[in-house]
């Protein structure tokens, strides 16, 4: 086995063999290392990587159902030439069809040649008018995307993208599907996020429009931020996933400024920043109701508008008392395929008087002050990494009620799961009503199963008890009564 413990005692990067169990850290542990001293199992290049979380979702676990190749789709009026070894063409192929988007992806697969010599790079302006002279009606944007291969050869996309661009007469754009830079400080759902992005140009200014920045499909049409915005005299408020036409989406060159609602997006919104000199603010996803309010208002008095949440923030407010006196004491594992940082939803689930003896995610120097908040609260929270091969020997803790998120519902199977993942982003305050009534109905589902499944075993004691049979054999009576 690859050793999965802690690095402060030898070298970084090295490894030796360990016993069979999965790692895991406490959450006090971990905050104490700090972001300088990341466990080796939460580094990628430190081991082998076991892959459960992408298995689970056939896509990076932070992506759910949008990987680089989905996520770059969202400019309008586009389409994809994958350029890859067949394997990498095999897995998109799948993920495609599964995802809807299979029209708008085309591939030009490398040969061990092409991997030597570098000659597919040349036949690049070729497959583009290919794609021109197939599609009906023809794309707008073509972007490139390439591969890890690539990324070995040193290929200069830029500057093949510039000069198939000028062969073509169509916009082409570069995306990279480097899984070798995950652990890099512009890894590929971050890379992806700047080159939707990067077709903007700046429009006139007008003060009334916000752009939206974080998320690959559309924030749910409930949640209070629009209305709020509304009220504060923003009237247009643009998602790059509601843009049907290449002309829509130039139109968010105008926006007064950026709202960043995922990190992944900052440096998007800061080479938008700089380049077009449009102003970016953000707020995170959280799901704290007392803290969700406070960003609202110091988000207002950072822009001098009104940011009136009392409303909503008092029926958040009032959804999580219920829940924690109808819950207190229950235990949660949260994972990282969620729509949630796993780190805040633990320590807001802690800070509500429930136990969270486990989080499994992969974790960035970002997480750390979540996990800080997480230690201060829930010390011995135990924090798995998925890419870890040591998962192959985890073993759930005992007495686990809710799993939220894919992969901790995986590793939790009889606990009530709450996958929280759909494509309808919840944020804000109606975000936080939603996750506990979701997680309210699934706990009841699973005491009622539970119930039911006690009533039936009493039955079936008591019956055979007083007709005097042996333990474990029904009479055609006992069935009857037992359904």
């Amino acid at each position: 086995m690859i050793n999965l413990q802690d690095n402060a005692a030898r070298p970084a990067g090295c490894c030796r063999a360990e016993e069979k169990k999965s790692f895991s850290i406490t959450a006090r542990e971990l905050a104490a290392r700090g972001k300088d001293q990341i466990p080796d199992a939460f580094i990628p290049n430190c081991h082998l990587i076991y892959s459960s979380p992408e298995t689970l979702a056939y896509n990076s676990p932070g992506a759910i159902g949008f990987g680089t190749k989905r996520a770059g789709l969202v400019i309008p009026e586009s389409v994809m030439l994958l350029v890859s070894p067949s394997c990498c063409g095999r897995n998109s192929t799948i993920l495609s069809q599964t995802e809807g988007y299979a029209e708008r992806m085309f591939y030009l697969l490398q040969s061990e040649t092409d991997l030597v010599t570098g000659r597919h790079l040349k036949k690049i302006p070729e497959a583009i008018r290919e794609i021109l002279q197939v599609c009906d009606p023809k794309p707008k944007v073509v972007l490139i995307c390439i591969t890890c291969t690539d990324a070995l050869l040193g290929t200069d996309l830029e500057r093949i993208c510039r000069k198939a661009q000028e062969e073509t007469g169509v916009l082409v754009v570069p995306s990279y599907m480097y899984a070798l830079e995950r652990e890099g400080t512009k890894p590929p759902m971050v890379a992806i996020r700047q080159t939707i992005y990067s077709l903007l140009e700046r429009r006139t200014v007008q003060p009334d429009m916000v752009n939206l920045m974080g998320f690959f499909s559309p924030l749910d049409p409930d949640s209070e931020l629009f209305s709020l915005l509304d009220k504060a005299g923003i009237h247009t408020i643009n998602q790059v996933s509601r843009m049907r036409t290449l002309e829509e989406y130039g139109a968010m060159g105008a926006a007064n400024f950026n709202l960043v609602l995922d990190s992944l997006s900052r440096y998007a919104a800061e080479d938008l920043r700089k380049r077009l000199h449009m102003p970016y603010v953000e707020l995170a996803r959280l799901y704290d109701p007392d803290r969700i309010h406070h960003q609202y208002r110091l988000f207002g008095v950072a822009l001098g508008i009104d940011m009136d949440d009392r409303e909503m923030y008092e029926k958040a407010s009032e959804r999580r008392a219920a829940f924690i006196e109808k819950h207190r004491g229950k235990r949660f594992a949260v994972g990282e395929m969620g729509n949630a940082n796993p780190f805040e939803l633990a320590g807001t689930l802690a800070r509500m008087g429930m136990d969270v003896p486990m989080v499994v995610s992969n974790l960035t120097e970002a997480d750390f002050p979540y996990i800080r908040q997480l230690a201060e609260i829930s010390p011995e929270t135990r924090i798995y990494t998925g890419i870890s091969p040591s998962m192959v020997h985890f073993q759930t803790p005992e007495n686990i009620d809710a799993a939220i998120g894919k992969d901790a519902a995986a590793y939790c199977p009889d606990a009530a799961g709450v996958e929280w993942n759909s494509e309808k982003q919840p944020y804000g305050h109606q975000g936080v009503i939603d996750l506990l009534d979701a997680l309210d109905t699934a706990l009841e589902k699973k005491a009622r199963g539970t119930a039911h499944r006690a009533d039936r075993n009493e039955k079936s004691f008591y019956g055979s008890a007083l007709r005097g049979n042996k333990a474990g054999v029904r009479t055609t009576q006992d069935k009857q009564e037992e359904e």
